[in-house]
């Protein structure tokens, strides 16, 4: 599944994705991660699918969404997995802007002190870093990298990266509680950001399961802490800490839509409702795709969503709990 949605995004609009990076094959093992826990560890660029089978998947699903009248503001490389780990970026995005549609990458920015992967993200449209903790200790806790990665690179990389980029430069600081929403942290990273001048900062909070059951929402005391910190130094701040909605697509075929969009974004039971009231089918898909292992419920914050198990091209023992 090389491709996906369009789905609701907070910071994107209508977005369809494109799914780039085998699951889940990761430079971070983030605490709040709503996919589920690393399973290919690395910090080496590599070349996983071929950028022409990218632009041909998204042909595909652009036929099967136009022709439901659904819309798209940007076509998104955001995988189950870490963009840039590809090392095919720059060829695969070339070929997704020939359908005539913004571009934009949602990367966790621990490749930024590389060259090759700052060239690559400069031809985006629009290009979110994630910035969790200015401070080491920190990042150590709620990111989990990858032993090779320095916080130190992907600071000064992506200040490098900011100087020269030309498009929309965006960050984003997922707040878990008791972890990056301390005064220290929050002001340390607030005046990194700051130096980059993005065109808005986002403060955001797990809204899906996360992976591990200890994450917790910081407290609003802390969350207005963190706001007027990041006002401070940024522009524009934002707080993302509502659910998006369930505007997801619907391209005719249900068993697919949703595990396609649910390989890479959790659905809310009244999201997956919707779309199964739209296209006609009924509940019992649900529970045979439950019965048969190729999706999973996890509950969080007293809502139940449905997430895809297959990992690796293997399918999960159904009864796993990862959240």
């Amino acid at each position: 599944m090389l491709t996906f949605g369009p789905v609701p995004s907070r910071r994107l609009g209508r977005s369809i994705g494109i799914n780039s990076i085998p699951p889940k094959t990761c430079s971070y093992s983030c605490v709040y991660c709503q996919i589920g826990r690393t399973t290919v560890f690395t910090s080496n660029r590599s070349s996983f699918f071929k950028p022409r089978e990218i632009g041909k998947a998204l042909e595909e699903r652009m036929e099967k969404v136009q022709s439901c009248g659904e819309s798209i503001d940007y076509v998104t490389f955001v995988p189950d997995g870490e963009p840039t780990l590809d090392e095919n970026l720059s060829e695969a995005r070339r070929i997704v802007k020939q359908f005539g549609f913004p571009t934009a990458i949602i990367t966790n920015a621990s490749l930024m002190g590389k060259d090759e992967v700052r060239e690559d993200l400069a031809g985006f449209d629009l290009v979110s870093l994630k910035v969790d903790s200015a401070i080491p200790e920190v990042w150590l806790h709620i990111d989990r990298p990858h032993p090779s990665l320095q916080l130190d690179a992907i600071l000064e990389g992506s200040l490098v990266f900011a100087r020269n980029y030309k498009g929309k430069l965006l960050t984003e600081t997922m707040l878990v509680r008791n972890l990056n929403d301390t005064e220290e942290s929050l002001r340390t990273t607030a005046e990194h950001i700051g130096k980059l001048k993005p065109h808005c900062a986002y403060l955001s909070i797990p809204t899906r399961p996360p992976m591990e059951k200890w994450v917790e929402h910081p407290t609003a005391r802390s969350l207005l802490r963190a706001f007027s910190l990041f006002s401070v130094n940024i522009e524009r701040t934002e707080l993302l800490t509502g659910y998006e909605g369930n505007a997801f697509a619907y391209t005719g075929d249900p068993e697919a839509d949703i595990l396609d969009i649910t390989a890479v974004h959790p659905m809310r039971r009244d999201a997956v409702e919707d779309l199964i009231t739209r296209s006609g089918a009924e509940w019992g898909l649900i529970n045979d795709l439950l019965r048969r292992g190729k999706i999973r419920k996890a509950s969080w914050e007293g809502q139940d969503f449905y997430i895809r198990t297959p990992v690796n091209g293997k399918e999960e023992d159904p009864d796993r709990k990862d959240f």
